[in-house]
């Protein structure tokens, strides 16, 4: 039994975080079932941020399926949507109806730019979402920014706020009876992501050059390094007793590294680390440090981790489906999660809601 056990939750196929965030959901244990439109499905619907939930097909435009849809959402804890603001509204599903027929819902809306302002509206993606908060800017070499992946809107700054709003929202209404809605925006997330680095800046401690600071590739003891044979390493070596192991393992005069952390220093301390790591090959350099407090480790590709030993041990890497692909996390103890292949498929929206109504 996961931790969300008993907990059934509405979600409107869509692309990015909602989806993900219903698979975490889902992988938690709640009863997760998908809405898709008839024309719109895949041969094979996200296998695997889709797991773990059926998928009923409903055309919302027709009164039969929008009514079966309300009985379900009728039945549920929580509904996830990601279409632009007022869409549910048009099709009759919107927060105001649907929590008067079910006054304990947590209804959950996942967009770009939130519920309301100027840019309500405005068609985005995660580029752009990050772009005006701040965190594209601070991600990249000193000559440009450089997007990373879509991690820091849409999974980040999205669905990560999106299951800490469902839950938070369940948990209010398990206390007070009354559902709410919550407003998840990937622009809010992002800049709530931020948080640490304006307060660097309120002291004076961020500059907002791209590689002049501690953890944007500016400190020599934060930032990948190229080995020998053309593999990276990454190197993490915040505090002192760990810089001191970095230059052991290296080979380096610690006097270079030791006493206070003065940014001058830093190109020249940078020139010394990275002659010494393309001097052996990203293996060797891992076998030096393996075991070591340094915070060294090999920069792996997605097919490499699958082998990286520590993800293995800990069985980070599963196959479900066919499929290897990441395991849910994070782990309890009493209420493990687990991926529910018995839940999957395509099932009859007229089965689903006679199901909810047991």
């Amino acid at each position: 039994m996961g931790a969300l056990d008993g907990i059934r939750i509405v979600e409107f196929v869509g692309i990015g975080p909602a989806p993900f965030a219903g698979m975490m959901l889902a992988d938690m244990g709640a009863e997760v079932v998908r809405i898709d439109h008839p024309q719109s499905r895949k041969p094979v619907p996200d296998p695997i941020t889709g797991r773990g939930r059926p998928t009923v097909a409903a055309d919302l435009k027709d009164p039969a399926d929008l009514a079966a849809v309300r009985s379900l959402i009728d039945g549920a804890d929580a509904l996830i949507e990601g279409f632009r603001p007022g869409v549910m509204e048009r099709l009759g599903l919107g927060p105001q109806v649907m929590l008067e027929r079910n006054p304990r819902l947590a209804f959950a809306r996942m967009t770009g730019w939130g519920q309301d302002g100027p840019a309500a509206m405005r068609a985005g993606h995660d580029i752009n979402y990050i772009a005006v908060t701040g965190a594209l800017a601070a991600i990249g070499p000193a000559e440009r920014p450089v997007p990373p992946l879509n991690l820091v809107g849409d999974y980040g700054g999205g669905a990560l706020y999106l299951v800490a709003g469902v839950l938070a929202a369940l948990l209010a209404a398990s206390r007070t009876g009354r559902g709410q809605v919550v407003d998840v925006a990937m622009c809010d997330g992002a800049l709530s992501l931020l948080s640490f680095f304006f307060e660097m800046a309120s002291i004076g401690e961020l500059k907002m050059q791209r590689e002049s600071n501690m953890l944007d590739g500016g400190a020599p003891y934060y930032g990948v390094y190229r080995c020998a044979d053309g593999l990276d390493v990454a190197i993490g070596a915040i505090e002192p007793q760990f810089r001191a192991a970095l230059c052991a393992g290296l080979g380096l005069d610690p006097a270079e590294f030791g006493g206070p952390d003065v940014p001058e220093r830093w190109p020249d301390q940078r020139a010394k680390i990275a002659a010494a790591i393309a001097t052996r090959t990203r293996a060797e350099w891992s076998a030096v440090f393996d075991g070591s407090d340094a915070c060294l480790t090999p920069v792996l590709t997605m097919d490499e981790a699958a082998a990286e030993p520590h993800l293995r041990a800990r069985g980070a890497m599963i196959e479900a489906g066919g499929l290897l692909q990441p395991a849910p996390a994070p782990r309890f103890s009493v209420t493990p999660s687990s991926i529910r292949s018995d839940r999957e498929g395509s099932v009859p929206l007229a089965d689903m809601v006679a199901r909810w109504r047991k």
